[in-house]
């Protein structure tokens, strides 16, 4: 999905300059996954494990099932009890069901069976009810069952003391359905991590607040931490910073404390009011990188602090979201040692032309549709940083390569969903 930063042939000496320092998608990615300090792990109830990451192998301590049991209704019986061909009669003595242990069941004899009740010990078939003719207390049937036929063994889906699910899985819920059929109660995961996200700029407001002149309300926050809380993170928003060198310090050193990631949002490029990474320096971050190519979020700064890993993130809504979605969600999940902390992404054809960016790779927001059975990325007219409505009627993101001229309509494109980060 990435794009390496090549210098223009042609243009000016400043644009050339420019292109040779942004960093290229998948090494600022890199960068930011081989700098990850992993979280302590804890012990949760199972109902409250969906989506977090194991922390440790799950192993079987008995098998599953745990016992053979019955995979119909019908009747259970021993094939050495029948003769060599049919029609078949045989005696029904017993009965058993779910929740009670199996009858004996004696020579030449049927035992009446329910769906996941165990299978008598001689026994090593069970016919379905539908195949019998039964007339008081004996059974008909044409057909010999085959060995084996519509039972469960004991240990055929999992074997004792094998492992159920790895360690480093996010749980889902086919997991957790698994982890309770193996009769845990609880199950041990990563720690959610710790995220606060600072918001600055004098321009703005919190939501719902008073209106005063030329300010805007504060909408970064509320998507940075629903992404956030989908990653399983437990996010705390600090109060917003104003554009001033020591209260964006003071701002940033408090909401260091006690945080596994720091979300700054603004302030990271180099115009006069963007006081938010000499700041972060003067706190004891140290920047690896605050210059990407990409579209949007060109401003995209990463370093680590002495507990904390920061993300300063552009302020411009688009940006904000979007590069949080392709940046921090995968460091998120990589604290918590998620095997896989990349989304998966989906191969779609691009509805219309587009015309590329020569040098830098562009996260389009775009809406997908199913056209001759064939998924198809609409990429929204309005991609500036700035719009809200591109973000709020997109599915995702489709990831536009750098490269000369126009992109064709139906090329093919990567394209990661909201809900996949």
């Amino acid at each position: 999905m990435g794009t390496e930063v090549r210098e223009a042939a042609d243009g000016p000496k400043g644009a050339r300059t420019e292109a040779r320092e942004l960093l290229g998608f998948d090494e600022a990615r890199a960068r930011i996954l081989a700098e990850v300090r992993p979280v302590a792990a804890e012990r949760v109830p199972l109902a409250e494990a969906a989506g977090r990451v194991l922390a440790g192998d799950l192993v079987a301590r008995a098998p599953l099932p745990p016992f053979d049991n019955s995979a119909m209704d019908g009747y259970a019986l021993a094939l050495a009890d029948l003769p060599e061909s049919g029609p078949f009669e045989l005696r029904v003595a017993g009965e058993s069901s779910a929740g009670r242990e199996a009858p004996h069941l004696g020579r030449g004899i049927a035992c009446r069976i329910f769906t996941g009740a165990p299978v008598p010990e001689r026994a090593d078939a069970v016919i379905m009810q539908e195949h019998v003719t039964r007339a008081g207390d004996a059974i008909r049937f044409e057909a010999r069952p085959r060995p084996g036929q519509n039972v469960r063994r004991a240990g055929e889906d999992l074997a004792a003391d094998s492992v159920a699910v790895a360690d480093r899985t996010r749980l889902t819920p086919g997991a957790l359905a698994l982890a309770a059929m193996l009769g845990l109660g609880e199950l041990t995961v990563a720690r959610r991590p710790r995220v606060t996200i600072l918001c600055t700029g004098d321009e703005l407001r919190s939501p719902g607040d008073p209106e005063r002149p030329a300010s805007i309300p504060e909408s970064n926050s509320a998507g940075l931490a629903a992404l956030a809380r989908q990653a399983n993170a437990a996010v705390r928003v600090a109060p917003i910073a104003r554009d001033e060198p020591r209260a964006t310090l003071r701002a940033i050193e408090d909401a260091l404390e006690g945080t596994d990631l720091l979300l700054t949002v603004g302030g990271v490029s180099v115009g006069d009011h963007d006081v938010v990474r000499p700041a972060l320096e003067r706190a004891g971050v140290r920047l690896d990188f605050w210059r990407v190519a990409i579209k949007p979020g060109k401003p995209l700064a990463f370093g680590r602090g002495p507990s904390a890993s920061v993300l300063g993130l552009p302020g411009n809504p688009a940006s904000a979201l979007v590069t949080f979605a392709v940046f921090g969600m995968p460091l998120l999940r990589a604290m918590q040692r998620d095997a896989h902390p990349l989304p998966l992404p989906l191969r779609v054809r691009m509805a219309a032309a587009r015309k590329r960016s020569p040098d830098r790779l562009e996260l389009a927001r775009a809406a997908l549709r199913l056209d001759g059975g064939m998924l198809v990325a609409r990429v929204h007219d309005n991609q500036s940083s700035g719009a809200a409505t591109s973000l709020a009627h997109s599915d995702g993101i489709a990831f536009v390569p750098a490269g000369e001229g126009d992109l064709e309509a139906g090329a093919f494109v990567d394209f990661v969903r909201w809900s996949d980060v």
